[in-house]
């Protein structure tokens, strides 16, 4: 069953009477006739979804990022990685399945996959904690970085977390120094890292394996070194102001894009990745098969100047 966000009331309500008609037709056997009124529907319909997408705040591409039906890291693995194996444990603590990574091959060649899994129901939400890792998902981020780059192999990313957990746990085990090392770990490496962000990039949870050569964005993802709500809080001490602070804050792929954040974004179906999984991960197939064949002419130390060079470039003539 369809999950609608708040501002998709007016979509909600047309695809709910074509339903209904399509089941008065159904139980009248045939004899009702309402095709036509339920095409006059599906085209308002569709009209109205493209509207709404078109003009976008950067609330509601938050909530739209934030869908509970969006594909998340394993979707993409499962649909896009051929003979995937994962690997589990930091061999220090703990394994974490807020992070979860492993290798395999994507069309035909080997890659190391590392990524933030979220959870699609309640217990395996529960179970990954909701992509908030903790130490050990990082260690065991920087140990598969290293075994990648051990054996010569591309590391994906692929980002979706509000930001790293911040439980006292977490912090007694050294959150902040884990996530310092992850993301040494990926300016280190001298193989081509692509990251994508799925959802949300949330902070130096994202970061930590998301500093890589090529960094991709889906249309309506969000990335950001704080939540809005966490930042209405703090600014305003209000977190209703939530709205205020997204469009403050530019965190949308098109304002990432124009700041020289990320290097490319990925379209998304009308309606969002939600409405249609499979397009959105196939065109996110594409994207990150482009970019790394962009980057297999580079040798290693030129692998590692060009990802230190982009980074520092950040910030630099683009206020």
């Amino acid at each position: 069953m369809r999950s609608y966000l708040d501002f998709e009331k007016p979509v909600a309500e047309l695809e709910a009477k074509i339903e209904e008609l399509r089941a008065v037709q159904t139980e009248g056997g045939g004899e009702v006739q309402v095709e036509e009124e339920i095409s006059r529907l599906e085209a308002k319909a569709s009209q109205t979804l493209q509207e709404l997408y078109q003009t976008l705040t950067p609330w509601q591409k938050t909530q739209v990022a934030r869908h509970p039906q969006r594909p998340h890291c394993l979707d993409f693995v499962a649909a896009i990685i051929d003979d995937f194996v994962p690997l589990a444990g930091d061999r220090k603590f703990s394994d974490d399945d807020a992070i979860v990574g492993g290798f395999g091959r994507f069309r035909g060649e080997s890659i190391c996959v590392i990524g933030h899994e979220k959870g699609s129901t309640t217990e395996t939400r529960l179970k990954h904690n909701f992509g908030m890792a903790r130490p050990e998902g990082y260690r065991k981020a920087v140990r598969l970085m290293e075994m990648a780059d051990r054996f010569d192999i591309p590391v994906l990313a692929l980002v979706d977390t509000a930001g790293a957990y911040p439980g006292i746990d977490a912090e007694e085990r050294g959150q902040a120094e884990a996530i310092a090392r992850s993301t040494e770990a990926c300016l280190n490496l001298g193989v081509p890292n692509v990251a994508l962000v799925l959802g949300e990039g949330g902070s130096g949870g994202a970061i930590a394996i998301a500093t890589a050569n090529r960094v991709l964005m889906m249309e309506h993802a969000i990335y950001s070194v704080i939540s809005p709500e966490g930042a209405a809080s703090i600014l305003w001490h209000d977190s209703t102001k939530a709205q205020e602070a997204a469009t403050n804050m530019k965190i949308t792929a098109q304002d990432l894009m124009r700041f020289g954040i990320i290097d490319t974004i990925v379209s998304e179906p009308m309606g969002g990745a939600h409405r249609d999984p499979r397009a959105a991960i196939e065109k996110a197939a594409d994207t990150i098969a482009a970019s790394f064949a962009e980057l297999k002419s580079y040798d290693r130390d030129m692998i590692r100047k060009m990802r230190r060079e982009k980074f520092l470039a950040i910030g630099r003539g683009k206020l």
